[in-house]
């Protein structure tokens, strides 16, 4: 039997939205220089602010946006989207949560609530309510998610697909029944700005895209599938094609891992030009000592070949609280206003 969900108590709870950061509201250019003059964290931050810029003075250089973790259902998701809309990445290589469960799931009018209590989980999980530590999903309205990434699927001719071609998709299905404009996903789709995932489906869209597969399967009919090498090989393209490189990164884990293996990836495809990325900047709490890759340093990454050891800088800071500040700088410093728009999606059209 199941339990009639408690309606007003989940409406109590679900009744504060969060609000994603606006870096064209403030300038934070000030606030950044009297931060290189301290130490710690603050001079990090500095440090890797800088170096941003530079990525985006640099005519050459084609940047990517790595993104783990949870700031985008944390309130950076609009920071993130005028990154790209103002020209200030030509490519993003993220999680599926980040942009599946997060971004689509806003694109598609939804959204994250700050949790004024938290109440015990099982209760949470009693109202079909979501937890990303102090923030809340409906899971009603995730559940719209997975199967509109179903609607999607079943739309396309059954044949592989990298993540960068299927989320093209989206981007254009929320061009065109989108509920908001400042999504990631759809100012890729109109922007020529490929997005990545490389565990595509350790999201929302995993469950989708099964059941478009297990309901193909019953009917007889052929199914789309995603293919991870063409996703490597993609962006392995873009990196030979760009040269100069640099890599904006929040978090850790497999984007990152994935986009340093270009170089690797590039060299075994016979290109022994190819250059390592050239700026490299991590935003990340891990710690560490234990060995892993979303806490390994830059340092430890150039003894792979992956990037440079001279335009490189580590923030140790949860993202949320520090990346305002570089965006916002980067913004306001205006250097993007020069820069060519790359259009790296179109090379595979």
């Amino acid at each position: 039997m199941t339990t009639k969900i408690n309606d007003t108590r989940k409406a109590e709870l679900l009744s504060t939205k969060v609000e994603h950061i606006d870096i064209t509201s403030f300038d934070a250019r000030p606030i950044v220089d009297a931060m290189a003059k301290m130490s710690f964290t603050s001079r990090d931050l500095a440090r890797a602010t800088n170096i941003y810029n530079q990525m985006l003075e640099d005519p050459d250089c084609t940047i990517f946006l790595v993104i783990a973790g949870s700031t985008s259902a944390g309130g950076c998701m609009d920071l993130y989207a005028e990154l790209l809309r103002s020209n200030m990445i030509d490519g993003v290589v993220a999680t599926g949560a980040t942009i599946v469960d997060m971004d689509f799931f806003e694109g598609l009018g939804h959204k994250h609530y700050q949790a004024l209590e938290v109440p015990d989980d099982d209760t949470l999980r009693s109202l079909l309510i979501d937890r990303i530590y102090d923030t809340y999903i409906d899971e009603e309205q995730l559940q719209d998610c997975d199967h509109t990434i179903l609607e999607i699927a079943n739309s396309l001719e059954p044949k592989p697909y990298s993540s960068r071609a299927f989320i093209r998709e989206m981007g254009k299905y929320l061009s065109e029944h989108g509920k908001k404009d400042n999504s990631l996903v759809k100012l890729a789709y109109e922007h020529d700005v490929p997005i990545f995932c490389p565990a595509f489906v350790d999201s929302s869209a995993g469950f989708g895209l099964v059941k478009h597969q297990v309901d193909r399967v019953k009917e007889g009919k052929p199914y789309m599938v995603l293919d991870a090498i063409a996703d490597f090989r993609e962006l392995t393209d873009i990196k030979v094609k760009a040269g100069t490189t640099g890599l904006l990164m929040i978090g850790g884990g497999v984007p990152k891992n994935f986009v340093q293996d270009t170089v690797v990836c590039a060299e075994i495809l016979g290109h022994d030009d190819v250059a390592v990325h050239k700026y490299a900047v991590q935003i990340t709490v891990a710690d560490v000592r234990d060995g892993a890759c979303s806490s390994s340093t830059l340092q430890e990454a150039a003894s792979w070949g992956k990037v440079n050891t001279g335009i490189e800088q580590m923030v140790f800071a949860e993202a949320g609280s520090v990346m305002p500040l570089l965006a916002s700088d980067a913004y306001h410093r205006g250097a993007w206003k020069n820069r060519v728009k790359r259009k790296w999606g179109a090379i595979f059209d």
